[in-house]
């Protein structure tokens, strides 16, 4: 009887190999970069913010590597490079890695129905700090699409994960098989 893969524990009964730090800096540098791009408007109000995304699942899966530094510095250098208010991503990242290392010992048991709920909500509350910034520095208030990043971040999450995890699989030679 096999269950669908939303209801399957990610890890199983395999072993990970340990992430090295270079992966780590190598993913965050990518999802900085993939933040840069600039898209049309109505593409770029659906495109999640892969600095937040890739800080929650390091902060999820590494919670003892990744904490609230990255975020911190990665949020700095998304303020400089969206010519925001100065501290708005920074803050936002913090809370979310925060948010994500409170909950990491419980979303990594969780199906991933539910690891996709969580990272929603953190996602959510930190475009939602992010808005309450700019609305208190009388910033323009965002397009009616703003919360939808939110959405495809948390969609995108299974194949984040997928991803991210192939290098860290054990590979098995061809006499183990």
């Amino acid at each position: 009887m096999m269950r669908s893969t939303l209801g399957d524990n990610i890890h199983g009964d395999e072993e990970l190999l340990p992430v090295r730090g270079g992966y780590i800096i190598i993913t965050l540098v990518l999802a900085l970069l993939l933040n840069l791009v600039p898209l049309p408007g109505w593409l770029s109000s659906a495109t999640p913010d892969f600095v937040a995304l890739l800080i929650v699942y390091w902060s999820v899966f590494q919670a003892h590597r990744v904490g609230l530094w990255p975020a911190w510095v990665l949020g700095l250098f998304m303020d400089v490079a969206d010519a925001s208010l100065f501290g708005q991503h920074a803050m936002a990242y913090c809370v979310a890695a925060y948010a994500g290392i409170f909950v990491h010992r419980r979303i990594q048991m969780f199906p991933m129905s539910y690891q996709i709920a969580h990272v929603l909500a953190i996602l959510l509350g930190q475009q939602a700090l992010q808005l309450l910034i700019r609305l208190v520095a009388n910033a323009e208030p965002p397009d009616m699409l703003y919360f939808v990043s939110s959405l495809t971040g948390a969609a995108l999450w299974p194949a984040l994960v997928g991803i991210l995890m192939l290098p860290l699989r054990q590979r098995t030679g061809p006499e183990e098989v």
